[in-house]
């Protein structure tokens, strides 16, 4: 998260076009709610709208009536909407309406829990749009590949709940920390805000982690105790830590996968291949 923290900081006073990248529940919302404040924007001059429910006529006004305008899963936008998203001007001050008025337009940050390339391809999304709205484009790491964050929020959401159920902020024990550090998160950030509401409403830590011990038992890949080789173990281990150190470095190199091969000492088809292998084949720049 340091390589976007500092992105959002060299943004925050640019007009550049932002389009952020990542799984439901990585906090894109945030993302771009902290680009508007540090651009000096009010909180109450920041508009959210989901692309699935814009109409022509919202976001024509949305443009106009906020500093702030963040476009949510932009990949959902249909054709009429993204024509006039195209037309509108991205670099405020702009002309609106047709009395000649001049009026400082609203910034415009796009947001999409997919990667927006295959919609290109396959027709369903303008690719001079895209172009158009990846001015730069910020891709948000899921919880999994940020574990080292996890401490750190567990703690900022058991003081959020405890202060609003008017309780103290319960201690968690080493193997609770355990098994936050352990689980995927699949929900991201929400999925672990609702384990830490969970602990503060339940009052027992035990009780409430008992679904996450429950799932982490069904993700093992020996659930019925079979004996697993120390060489099968290690494999699995290392290809676990290669997975780790290349998502690493793609995001300290913004997802440039050519400097991101150079960094790791492989070429450029060798980091496509395993890209390929582990998921991530559709993602990132050339």
């Amino acid at each position: 998260m340091k390589a976007v923290e500092a992105m959002v900081r060299e943004l925050a006073h640019s007009q550049v076009p932002v389009l952020l990248i990542g799984e439901r529940g990585t906090g894109k919302h945030m993302i771009a709610r902290r680009l508007h404040s540090a651009s000096g924007g009010a909180p109450d001059n920041f508009h959210t709208a989901h692309g699935s429910e814009i109409t022509t006529e919202a976001l024509m006004s949305g443009a106009k009536d906020c500093a702030t305008l963040y476009l949510d899963e932009i990949c959902d936008l249909n054709p009429e909407c993204q024509r006039l998203l195209l037309e509108l001007p991205l670099h405020p001050p702009f002309e609106i309406g047709g009395n000649g008025s001049t009026r400082r337009s609203a910034r415009i940050i796009c947001g999409s829990s997919h990667d927006v390339e295959p919609y290109v391809r396959s027709g369903n999304f303008r690719e001079d749009l895209y172009y158009r709205l990846s001015g730069v484009c910020l891709r948000i790491p899921p919880l999994r590949q940020r574990k080292e964050d996890i401490p750190h929020l567990i703690r900022f959401f058991l003081a959020k709940y405890s202060e609003e159920f008017h309780r103290p902020v319960p201690p968690l024990s080493r193997e609770t920390q355990d098994l936050l550090h352990e689980y995927a998160w699949p929900g991201n950030l929400p999925e672990l805000e609702a384990a830490a509401r969970a602990i503060v409403a339940v009052g027992d830590e035990t009780v409430a982690m008992g679904g996450l011990r429950a799932m982490l038992t069904r993700s093992d890949p020996k659930p019925n105790g079979e004996r697993i080789s120390l060489k099968d173990a290690a494999r699995s281990a290392s290809r676990e830590a290669e997975k780790e150190l290349i998502l690493k470095v793609l995001t300290r190199t913004r997802w440039n996968r050519r400097r991101a091969a150079q960094e790791l000492q492989i070429s450029y088809k060798a980091l496509l291949y395993k890209l390929k292998q582990i998921g991530y084949g559709e993602y990132g720049a050339t």
